[in-house]
């Protein structure tokens, strides 16, 4: 593995002990095409997800794409018309944040998009700043695909393989 992996990797394990209910992560998104995307989320939840096509209707996504920081989803129920909170609620993903960020000087609208989830309670104030911190090096890491060496870009969208689908 390339330090740039090994780095991921430990970023990724940090954000899965901070976020025990699961997480969907797109980096490095243009229009709306993430080039990696790891996903810990319950299979269940993401079959219903994907099997409802909840993606047009999700206020996180709709949040990430039209800001950058970190908001607590108890903030978005305004916006969920379409009630994908209160579904992924009865699939224990009860709290959550979604994060997003963008290269400054960003001519190409690429940014990264995250949500991180409990099921126990909502994330802390500290734990904010820190899945924000975590998620933000994940971008910066990803951003220069360019200077990656092209076996270290397969092996991360091996790994992104690997944590949406462990065990295919």
């Amino acid at each position: 593995m390339s330090p740039t992996q090994v780095e991921i990797s430990q970023v990724l394990g940090e954000l899965n002990d901070m976020a025990p209910a699961g997480y969907a992560i797109g980096l490095q998104i243009q229009y709306t095409t993430p080039k990696f995307m790891f996903q810990t989320y319950s299979k269940a939840w993401l079959n219903y997800y994907s099997q409802n096509g909840l993606l047009m209707s999700d206020p996180t996504l709709a949040w990430g794409f039209d800001h950058t920081g970190a908001v607590r989803w108890s903030k978005l129920k305004e916006n969920d018309s379409a009630g994908v909170l209160e579904k992924a609620a009865e699939h224990g993903i009860n709290f959550g944040i979604t994060c997003a960020t963008e290269t400054p000087n960003n001519k190409d609208g690429i940014r990264s998009v995250g949500s991180f989830a409990r099921g126990d309670r909502e994330f802390t104030d500290d734990e904010i700043v820190r899945i924000l911190s975590a998620f933000d090096q994940l971008h910066t890491r990803t951003e220069d695909q360019a200077q990656l060496p092209p076996e270290t870009i397969q092996q991360l969208k091996n790994m992104s393989i690997m944590v949406t689908h462990p065990g295919s």
